[in-house]
């Protein structure tokens, strides 16, 4: 695929992404929008979501790593290619490659999900397990792609990857014409920057919002230093985002043409990951839910129509479970409260009655007998409690003060 250069960097240009659109036709899905109404309300203009949660493989990488492997000269499809991921990335080549007849091989970290795994052995990749973070595993797929002429396909850092990850802004163009602001996930930045080529080109107008999580944003301290720079030890559940660095290709397109780049809390992140499954029905992995994080955090923030980006589904379900506890305790609907009882017959089942009264659903209950603190005939109770938002929480604490218990902070 051709680019042009510019301080010897590659630039992607909206041929580029359309030439992509044209390769990609019969392998990625057109993935469906949908509209989400308790979004709306809040933003006061109509929400939609792009939803590549449900594209082949679970997210978009699936668009970029075929156009990548796809443009390879017949010798270097011969020696095969070589990648390194977590999840998405490994699952998008490991497709890629067996649609296109090439040989993969995929390293991964020694903590990523079994699903993930299954699924990249699954497409047909052979999987390496090394490393325990990105960083480890990368340097091996790079070793071994040294050592045997293999190709690295790079997750982001290549205009190829960046040319067929922007198909999803021209698909959203099409499928909202109207739309005047999206908003998407950046970890190295290949899906942002693709889609701003393409839809900046043809619509200057529409603004571009790209999203971070806060313990792993190295874009804003990256774009007020004008060049790209690290950040240590990046820490977040969004792991579809949590890259220390941007690509140096990617950071250059976003820098020019992204309007702005905003942070999300992991509180925010879980709460969105609960909405979209409540309100929408769609499972969204951490990093495909940081747009309508954004959005939760500041609706006032972002003109209408909009479209988020939703761009992974693929999550392990045993995180799930965790996220989801997350999110409900952040939305106010997990309650934990610790109360001293007199240890005598039927001091529980006085306490569960009250919380019946107010309809809080019991969770699990602890006691604690043994503990200096108390006194010769005291039980510590510790309440997990289910409740139905802030409010309730509130009125479950007064009932159990108006009955004559002492919370415990």
């Amino acid at each position: 695929m051709s680019y042009r250069t510019a301080d010897s960097l590659p630039q992607v240009t909206l041929d580029d992404v359309r030439g992509a659109q044209k390769m990609l036709t019969g392998v990625a899905r057109v993935t469906a929008m949908e509209g989400s109404r308790h979004l709306s309300g809040l933003v006061g203009a109509p929400v939609h979501f792009k939803c590549e949660n449900l594209q082949r493989t679970g997210s978009f990488k699936l668009r970029g790593a075929y156009v990548r492997i796809a443009g390879l000269l017949p010798e270097e499809r011969a020696a095969g290619v070589v990648a390194a991921s977590a999840g998405n990335h490994a699952q998008g080549v490991a497709l890629a490659s067996s649609l296109l007849g090439v040989r993969s091989t995929v390293f991964m970290p020694t903590g990523a999900p079994l699903p993930k795994i299954a699924a990249t052995r699954h497409y047909g990749a052979d999987v390496r397990m090394h490393g325990t973070v990105v960083d480890e595993t990368l340097a091996a797929a790079q070793r071994y792609a040294a050592e045997t002429g293999a190709v690295f396909i790079h997750p982001f850092d290549h205009p190829d990857i960046i040319a067929g990850q922007g198909t999803v802004g021209l698909e959203i163009l099409e499928q909202c014409p109207e739309v005047r602001t999206i908003v998407v996930g950046i970890g190295g930045g290949g899906l942002a920057a693709g889609i701003a080529v393409a839809v900046k080109a043809l619509r200057p107008d529409v603004r571009i919002v790209g999203v971070q999580a806060a313990g792993a944003a190295a874009y804003p301290p990256s774009l007020a230093a004008g060049r790209p720079v690290s950040v240590e030890n990046p820490a977040t559940m969004a792991d579809g985002i949590k890259v220390g660095r941007p690509g140096d290709v990617p950071f250059r397109i976003i820098g020019d043409l992204v309007d702005e780049v905003r942070t999300v809390s992991e509180n925010a992140l879980s709460s969105a990951l609960l909405l979209c499954l409540e309100r929408a029905k769609l499972v969204v992995e951490p990093a495909g839910a940081s747009p309508v994080a954004a959005l939760l955090s500041e609706p006032e923030a972002f003109e209408g129509p909009v479209v988020a980006v939703l761009s992974g589904g693929n999550v392990d379900p045993l995180l799930m479970q965790r996220i989801l506890r997350h999110g409900m305790a952040a939305g106010g609907r997990y309650l934990a409260v610790t109360l001293r009882l007199t240890d005598r017959p039927g001091a529980l089942a006085t306490l569960l009655g009250v919380l019946s009264v107010v309809d809080a659903n019991v969770l699990d209950v602890s006691h604690v007998r043994t503990d200096p603190r108390l006194g010769l005939t005291e039980v510590e109770v510790e309440l997990h409690l289910e409740t139905k938002g802030p409010e309730h929480c509130a009125e479950v604490n007064s009932a159990l003060r108006q009955a004559g218990y002492t919370i415990i902070d």
